[in-house]
């Protein structure tokens, strides 16, 4: 299995017990719709290496106990620890009506519904204050909040991903970052008018 045919679910946090258990933080939405996983991938030397689980118990906080075939002692669990763990790409829930998973957008063309075309998109950060998208605009990043008002919708015949951006979010990225650069700007345009 490929890394790029996967995507991650969370990382093993630390050893459970004595008997070889890890505890997993499964960082995604909903923690709960992956209570029955059967096997995982896990991240070892750059190669994804399938593991299958024999039991998983439920914490809170999107954390799970799980126990892996042939992982026994304490010390194999260690090895184990700030591992990724990836699942493949279609294991992953079905989605409602216009909803999409950020990989499922990198590298579509953003249009926003009043200036039209305006970059591709790069990537996705997941920060604990809130989420934000990369999209590559006139030479420069430009990060976008990932909120249900600003995304409209993915049209992935198209590959366009439709947005509505805030007022002024634009102009951030536009406008001079200093005086200086307004004054630049404003003697190059004195200087066209002149030829």
């Amino acid at each position: 299995m490929h890394i790029d045919d996967c995507f991650l679910l969370g990382y093993i946090v630390k050893t459970h017990g004595t008997k070889g258990q890890v505890v997993a933080f499964f960082d995604v939405d909903y923690p709960e719709d992956y209570e029955d996983l059967e096997s995982v991938f896990l991240e070892q030397k750059g190669r994804l290496v399938p593991f299958f689980i024999t039991s998983v118990e439920t914490q809170p906080k999107g954390r799970f106990i799980l126990k892996f075939e042939d992982i026994h002692t304490i010390e194999q669990a260690e090895a184990l620890r700030n591992t990724s763990i990836y699942l493949p790409l279609d294991e992953l829930p079905e989605l409602e009506e216009g909803q999409f998973y950020f990989h499922d957008v990198i590298g579509y063309q953003v249009v926003d519904e009043q200036h039209g075309a305006m970059g591709t998109v790069k990537e996705f950060y997941d920060l604990p204050q809130q989420q934000l998208m990369v999209m590559e605009y006139l030479d420069q990043e430009m990060l976008v909040p990932v909120m249900d008002e600003i995304f409209l919708h993915a049209d992935h015949e198209a590959k366009q991903l439709h947005v509505s951006l805030p007022e002024g979010l634009l102009e951030v990225y536009t406008q001079p970052s200093s005086p200086d650069e307004a004054d630049d700007i404003d003697e190059e345009d004195t200087e066209e008018e002149k030829k």
